[in-house]
């Protein structure tokens, strides 16, 4: 059985993506990329049919990640085969969770920095969108602290379906 993550964040073109391809690497290096499918969306469709924004890119790029992405956005009916939905920022986590058709759908919703150990109180990825290439270069920072312990908890939940 495949286990199903997507990332949420406002336009799909900065953080979500960003985590998206994180998480993706992170899961073949685990060699579970066969078990773990891995996607993204926005809340909103304004750049639906685009590429990540070219900052998320560079910051990528410069840091050995794969860069493909198109935008789009999160449609309600995706709840059904997804088996966690991972938001951005607290907005994300309210917007998606009032979005979810049942109770269940609502609980498979978590802020990404929940999974990172040293996170502080503020659980909120920074939209880097209006700031410069100092905010997308922090933004990774805080998806690659948060994707060691989000592995780890879907590591745990996949090898708990092959039980």
């Amino acid at each position: 059985m495949t286990y199903r993550v997507c990332f949420v964040c406002t336009g799909n073109i900065c953080r979500s993506p960003m985590a998206e391809i994180v998480f993706r690497a992170r899961v073949a290096e685990a060699g579970l990329d066969g078990a773990v499918v891995v996607d993204s969306a926005g809340t909103g469709g304004w750049h639906e049919g685009e590429g990540a924004d070219p900052r998320t890119e560079t910051v990528l790029r410069a840091n050995g990640y794969d860069t493909a992405h198109t935008a789009r956005r999160f449609d309600p009916s995706w709840f059904a085969r997804l088996d966690l939905v991972i938001a951005l920022d607290s907005e994300h986590l309210t917007a998606l969770r009032r979005l979810a058709p049942t109770e269940r759908d609502a609980d498979k919703v978590r802020l990404l920095r929940s999974y990172a150990p040293a996170a502080d109180d503020d659980l909120d990825v920074p939209d880097p969108y209006y700031g410069g290439a100092d905010g997308f270069d922090e933004c990774l920072e805080m998806v690659e602290a948060a994707s060691t312990g989000l592995l780890a908890a879907v590591r745990e939940q996949v090898e708990g379906q092959a039980a």
